[in-house]
């Protein structure tokens, strides 16, 4: 990615044609370039109608300007946006007049990357924008929203200080005269830090809700074929995704379909009926099924009311005491109330008979598994994989068998830590980090 000495523009707006598209500039060339585009600068953060004009004079378009003087901006340097007509002639003018003015157009998350790095934003808050951007539901934008707040950054940040502290701590126990030192400050560090190493182990032991959340759950439908999966999906989304058929084996690969359950994302799977079965395709299409059961954060093990449970589905149902037992076609015989000493829920989708009940079910798991909580939920990978780092250092830390060791440990667990906000060690991050953006952002 580019040094931040270039000034960028991008279109920030939504794709395809609209009645007004916005255009975000930003870096030291700016005021001129507002300058040669409308004649002047405008007054700082206030809306000023006016006419864009090329180089030779001739007007591109009248839009609304504004112009936000750095470090008072959203990157930390001079800003602006143009409000213009949505057009593409109009949008293609304006963009040619702003490459001759030697502005060249952003890369994806070049505008955040430089709020991070005029010190605008943390980390943990740049991944938060990307998380509201792609934000689905109204669980998926709270969870954004509290991030983009820096809740998050705040919790790191306690701990990076923490950590900190113990590090100072026992190196004075190392570098100076015990005599002028409580004698027990490295014993201190070591209770602080199996404190803190407990804390932080909290955070991850939450069952990926954040991650969960952010990215959705994953529920299979699996059963014996004709046990009424595809059925089921059709009616739990209220369109048919799925192909119906008496014969069976007809679903022989994976359908998805996207689901939202109370806010939570989920992304629904049908898939093929398990049995053996001497056609090589299907064959494949079951060994996805259990492939995707296996990776599930859901499974719904589905089984038809009028014939007793097969013995793949039972086997489903003991291997998965999480799963959700469903008796299918219960208008065509009473399904057993209990199953493995586990509730069934029956359903009759022609019917719609415990089609609620079962949406209900559905939402109250997904709301424990990834629901919205007071705490600032872990939502990323490299959260984990850094405060797992770090744990295991503090571990190491209170277990060193030389107070050298120890202040090394604890050195370490900083370094873990401060990779999370970009306070340390954050130049092999940054790609990862802003890659995924989008342009414009």
């Amino acid at each position: 990615m580019s040094g931040t000495h270039d000034t960028i523009f991008a279109k920030a707006s939504g794709a395809g044609q609209a009645a007004i598209a916005v255009l975000r500039v930003s870096g030291p060339g700016t005021r001129a370039m507002l300058e040669a585009l409308v004649g002047r600068v405008p007054a700082p953060r206030v809306a000023s109608l006016r006419r864009l004009r090329a180089a030779d004079g001739e007007v591109l378009d009248e839009a609304l300007v504004l112009w936000f003087p750095g470090p008072g901006s959203f990157t930390g340097e001079d800003a602006a946006e143009l409000h213009i007509h949505g057009g593409s002639a109009v949008l293609a003018g304006v963009a040619e007049e702003l490459a001759d003015l030697g502005c060249r157009p952003a890369e994806p998350g070049e505008f955040t990357r430089r709020a991070f790095l005029h010190g605008r934003l943390d980390l943990t808050q740049a991944e938060a924008i990307a998380d509201l951007i792609a934000a689905e539901t109204p669980a998926q934008r709270r969870q954004a929203l509290r991030q983009t707040d820096g809740a998050l950054a705040r919790l790191y940040q306690g701990w990076t200080e923490r950590a900190t502290r113990l590090l100072a701590h026992q190196e004075a126990a190392i570098e100076f005269d015990l005599d002028d030192l409580p004698s027990d400050l490295a014993e201190r560090a070591r209770v602080a830090a199996a404190g803190l190493a407990a804390e932080i182990g909290k955070h991850l032991d939450d069952g990926g809700r954040g991650e969960r959340l952010r990215e959705g759950l994953s529920i299979a439908i699996l059963g014996a074929p004709n046990a009424g999966k595809s059925t089921l999906l059709n009616a739990l989304i209220g369109r048919e995704a799925a192909i119906v058929s008496a014969i069976p084996g007809t679903t022989r690969d994976v359908v998805e379909v996207r689901l939202d359950l109370g806010g939570v994302p989920a992304v629904l799977a049908d898939t093929a009926g398990l049995r053996a079965s001497g056609d090589e395709i299907e064959r494949e299409g079951i060994r996805r099924a259990r492939a995707r059961g296996n990776q599930a954060d859901l499974v719904l093990a589905v089984f038809p009311a009028d014939a007793p449970p097969d013995a793949e589905t039972l086997s489903l149902a003991e291997a998965r005491p999480d799963a959700v037992l469903i008796a299918t076609k219960s208008d065509l015989a009473p399904p057993p109330a209990t199953l493995l000493g586990r509730p069934v829920l029956a359903t009759a989708a022609p019917t719609g008979v415990g089609l609620d009940a079962l949406k209900a079910a559905l939402v109250g798991l997904a709301a424990s598994r990834a629901g919205l909580t007071d705490a600032p939920a872990l939502t990323r990978a490299r959260h984990r994989a850094a405060l797992t780092e770090a744990v295991s250092w503090l571990v190491e830390a209170g277990q060193a068998a030389l107070p050298e060791l120890a202040a090394e440990a604890y050195r370490s667990a900083v370094s873990a830590l401060g990779r999370l906000t970009g306070r340390v060690g954050v130049e092999d991050i940054l790609d990862v980090v802003f890659r995924d953006f989008c342009i414009g952002k």
